[in-house]
């Protein structure tokens, strides 16, 4: 067998990438990370305007991981309940989440946690870099990605180079496994000769924090329009004044995006303050607004003969039921426990039977979440007449059916029912 230089070959360091770096550390596996952001990017990335709801499976996995440790308590909100609106705000009564208990028996005091996703991914660079089994490569663009009988390889060069440039100066590196963590958009995973089905919404996403007069009790809102939806997500007081504060996110389509981004400061907060109802005040812009493309991806499977694929690059999430980060860190646990039975087994932790549980449990757990937010937003987005009568009676029913209420609190908060079986084994149980 040719030399290897690690066991795993991680390419994407963003949160869920490094996030198995250090999982497979703990379980005593050595990795190299690879990104062709510079390492200054990786140690300190600018905020991007995009705040991410954790359930508390997600939250007991970072604390495993060490990572949440590193967290300000200003990074740290808690979402208290989840309000849902069909339509302008105050039109209809909302369908209102709470806590409540958890299935199992386990009281649960809030929904879950807020946090910013450069937060997460600071925190996830620093315990990743000061653990002796993994590696980070910065500023390391990956020129191809081949696998062969007996291990997988990436050659690399500098990220200003040209990738198709054969004069480029680059390294090539051998591990038993390789695992695509490169985006939805993932170039690694087309490499690999995995697709992936697209569902384009033809509609962008703002994010942006807001200041407001009037406390948010920790209440999340998500209203939805035929031609914008509104997130009003809790966020902690403003550390430096107590002013209280809270993540926009609004959903629109291409053009009227680019006019709201055109907007002044001023007057793009009083479109918000007026969309929703003025429940919190006087609202007013904090930092820059953000603006991406709405695009979710489904890879067409995992796994394979020396490959695996997580986060983004396998599964990437429509951001309206906030399962995309949730499900890359389920993806983290179910991946490294994946690799660690395959070596308690004496099975090659690259050979496709080795990695075939993780792909089978990820599927099972993701598709349904998958299809359900997609037809989520296509339902709650469709102006005619039919579809409307359907969203109220699906709110009246949920407003109503108290079991419903609980499986969607469960989903939530990460504790629903199913997760007492198998899969919720993976996400919960530490690896070590």
């Amino acid at each position: 067998m040719p030399q290897q230089h690690c066991d795993v070959l991680i390419v994407g360091a963003g949160p869920a990438g490094l996030s198995l770096a250090i999982a497979l550390c703990q379980a005593g596996f050595t990795s190299t990370v690879l990104d062709r952001q510079p390492a200054t990017a990786l140690a300190d990335p600018a905020p991007d305007g995009r705040e991410i709801a954790l359930t508390h499976a997600s939250g007991d996995t970072l604390r495993r991981l060490g990572t949440w440790a590193l967290l300000a308590p200003h990074e740290i909100g808690r979402i208290a309940e989840a309000r849902v609106h069909d339509g302008p705000v105050g039109r209809h009564a909302p369908l209102r989440l709470h806590p409540g208990l958890a299935a199992h028996g386990e009281a649960v005091t809030h929904l879950g946690w807020i946090v910013p996703n450069h937060a997460l991914r600071r925190t996830a660079h620093a315990v990743a870099s000061q653990r002796p089994g993994v590696r980070i490569l910065a500023g390391a663009q990956v020129a191809q990605v081949s696998v062969a009988a007996d291990h997988a390889a990436v050659e690399t060069m500098p990220a200003a180079g040209d990738a198709g440039d054969p004069a480029a100066p680059r390294t090539r590196l051998q591990a038993r496994l390789v695992v695509a963590a490169d985006s939805r958009f993932s170039a690694v995973r087309r490499q690999l000769g995995i697709g992936a089905r697209m569902a384009d919404f033809g509609r962008t996403v703002i994010v942006c924090r807001m200041r407001h007069a009037a406390p948010h009790h920790g209440i999340a809102h998500e209203a939805f329009g035929h031609d914008r939806t509104l997130a009003v997500l809790p966020l902690p007081d403003d550390p430096a004044d107590g002013a209280p504060q809270c993540s926009v996110v609004v959903t629109t389509g291409a053009a009227e995006a680019a006019a709201l981004m055109a907007q002044d400061a001023a007057t793009f907060a009083a479109q918000v303050q007026a969309q929703f109802a003025g429940r919190l005040g006087v609202m007013a812009l904090v930092g820059e607004r953000h603006a991406y493309p709405l695009v979710a991806t489904y890879a067409d499977r995992f796994t394979g003969h020396r490959c695996a694929l997580l986060g983004d690059a396998a599964v990437g999430m429509h951001p309206v039921t906030a399962h995309g980060y949730n499900l890359g860190l389920a993806g983290v646990e179910g991946l490294a426990r994946a690799i660690a039975d395959a070596r308690q087994r004496g099975q090659d932790i690259g050979s496709a039977d080795a990695l075939r549980p993780y792909g089978r449990a990820h599927h099972r757990r993701a598709w349904p979440i998958y299809e359900g937010t997609n037809a989520i937003v296509r339902l709650y987005t469709d102006a005619r007449p039919l579809p409307r009568a359907v969203r109220q009676l699906v709110l009246h029913g949920a407003r109503r059916l108290a079991p419903l209420k609980a499986a969607i609190v469960g989903e939530l908060t990460g504790r629903s029912p199913w997760r007492s079986g198998t899969l919720g084994r993976d996400t919960q149980t530490p690896l070590r």
